[in-house]
């Protein structure tokens, strides 16, 4: 999956990019954070996991 397609996923969900690392950007909900590879393709798999994380895990209000 493109990283840019998994941070659009990513916003639906309401999730915000926290921090820029050295080898990854962190995105939050305000309560749990994920570290995303800073790759242009992000393996399929690891993709599915952050999005299935994302989901269960909406931003509270």
């Amino acid at each position: 999956m493109k990283k840019r397609d998994l941070e659009k996923r990513l916003k639906k969900f309401g999730w915000q990019l926290k921090r820029h690392g050295g080898n990854h950007d962190y995105w939050t909900n305000g309560e749990i954070h994920e570290a995303i590879p800073r790759h242009n393709e992000i393996k399929e798999i690891l993709a599915r996991k952050i999005l299935k994380i994302a989901k269960e895990n909406p931003p509270k209000k």
